[in-house]
């Protein structure tokens, strides 16, 4: 038994029949013969896919009703059509009429995995590249049969399955298209449909977002984002969840809130961990990165979650690069980028952020360099970071302006000149002279105003005139 009559013996699992008993053992002889017919012409599926071709059509038509075996021949006959004799025109025409069965001939459960699978080998293209107008008449093809029996719950999935075809062949006007049918069927015109969907409509959220991302269209993508967040009746697969985190995380991490990141990063890893998607490994290397960004001490690797994949071989460099930076070792840290270029560099997301981390790794390493000296020489301080005069005098200026650095740059010598911890007091005292000074004026006012308050009065700051109306009484 090959995956097929697998698929079919488990598609019966779920429905009940009422079996009819019948002395007569003609239709057991005729169902045997066509058995035999069937599996006949299975055995010719590689050797001779033309004969074999013909003999299933022969089971096709010889059935006085639509039945088991006609449907399994038409399923074979166009896998045969599409993937062995790379004819999608007439491997459309049997489909087309392989739908036709699943309306009696066979379980719906049997129907739907066999739709499936068919749908599923059309769109991976195993057969070589697919012309978008074949795809556009499997699922047509599909949709309408699907509407005619009612079975809305298949006809979403199928939808699902095209947009999802669609944002992988970035096909971006067809799946908008798709991705508003599916909105509408979902949530309709009555508000609480939002609510009894809610994981139908996640399923949505995180396409137009994959969509969105891709883009590069943020403020929508941060309106779907969300969206997604709001809906709270739901059951959604983890791998969705991890979907929308991932977006949301490269969302955060493209407006520069590195601590909201690492939030979804962290989510989403797992989320996709939990759903057993390799995806957690390159999200896991996000989350490293948007953690050091940050500037925390903390490891991320110390997690329970995360410490599994720390030795992982795709992680390991940034389990080192983490250790640099925590040790702010800046030439360590340059020298794991340049020798692990496929696990790290070759990422396009993670190389836009790559500068901003070594600019904040070379930041801290440069306060830690200038702290026992009055004055160096930017030419020092470029050979040590190893990198041009200029950015060292860009990375100064920052700190001096960020109140990290107390010092001046002699931009005629070239020159950083830090103030002396002697001239550090003094402003110091100066700063508090000042803050006592402006204490004394402010008390002096307040004085000066209730002096003039007590004029003529008995000190408690009330008029004369006031007291001598109270003594009439």
């Amino acid at each position: 038994m090959d995956d097929d009559d697998a698929d079919y013996m488990q598609g019966s699992e779920d429905e009940d029949y009422g079996f009819a008993y019948s002395d007569d053992d003609s239709d057991e002889g005729g169902s045997a013969d066509v058995e035999n017919m069937y599996y006949t012409a299975k055995s010719k599926k590689e050797d001779n896919p033309e004969q074999a071709l013909k003999e299933f059509r022969a089971i096709v038509q010889q059935e006085d009703e639509k039945g088991d075996w006609g449907f399994k021949a038409l399923k074979q006959s166009t896998k045969l059509l599409f993937l062995t004799l790379h004819r999608p025109a007439d491997a459309i025409k049997t489909y087309t009429e392989l739908l036709t069965y699943t309306k009696s001939a066979v379980t719906r459960n049997y129907a739907e995995k066999t739709i499936n699978s068919i749908l599923d080998y059309v769109g991976g293209g195993k057969s070589g590249p697919v012309e978008v107008e074949i795809l556009e008449r499997f699922y047509e093809a599909t949709k309408a049969a699907l509407t005619e029996a009612k079975n809305d719950r298949l006809s979403a999935k199928t939808n699902l399955k095209l947009a999802k075809l669609w944002l992988d062949r970035k096909e971006y006007g067809r799946l908008q298209k798709i991705l508003t049918e599916l909105y509408r069927a979902t949530i309709g015109e009555n508000a609480d449909d939002q609510a009894q969907k809610g994981t139908q409509l996640l399923e949505i959220y995180a396409l137009e977002i994959q969509m969105h991302n891709e883009r590069k269209n943020y403020k929508k993508l941060k309106e779907i984002y969300n969206a997604s967040n709001s809906v709270r009746s739901a059951i959604p697969h983890p791998r969705i969840m991890g979907v929308i985190k991932e977006c949301g995380g490269k969302m955060w991490m493209g407006e520069r809130q590195w601590n909201r990141a690492s939030e979804d990063f962290f989510d989403s890893f797992k989320n996709y961990d939990e759903a057993g998607s390799p995806q957690r490994i390159q999200v896991l290397k996000y989350l490293v990165l948007a953690n050091m960004l940050t500037g925390s001490e903390v490891n991320p690797f110390d997690s329970q979650e995360t410490k599994p994949y720390k030795n992982d071989p795709q992680i390991v460099a940034m389990t080192d690069l983490v250790d640099a930076y925590q040790r702010r070792e800046v030439h360590a840290a340059e020298k794991i980028l340049r020798e692990n270029k496929a696990t790290i560099m070759d990422d396009t997301f993670i190389k836009q952020y790559i500068g901003e981390l070594l600019r904040s790794l070379r930041t801290q390493y440069l306060i830690d360099l200038i702290k026992p000296y009055t004055r160096l020489e930017l030419s020092f301080l470029a050979k040590q970071l190893n990198v041009e005069h200029e950015e060292v005098e860009e990375l100064l200026i920052g700190l001096i302006l960020e109140g990290k650095v107390e010092g001046r740059i002699d931009q005629v010598s070239m020159r950083l000149e830090l103030e002396s911890k002697h001239s550090l007091q003094k402003k110091r005292y100066s700063a508090l002279e000042k803050w006592t000074a402006a204490l004394d004026s402010i008390h002096t006012t307040v004085l000066g105003k209730n002096h003039s308050g007590q004029r003529g009065d008995f000190g408690f700051g009330m008029p004369s005139e006031s007291l001598a109306g109270e003594g009439r009484w």
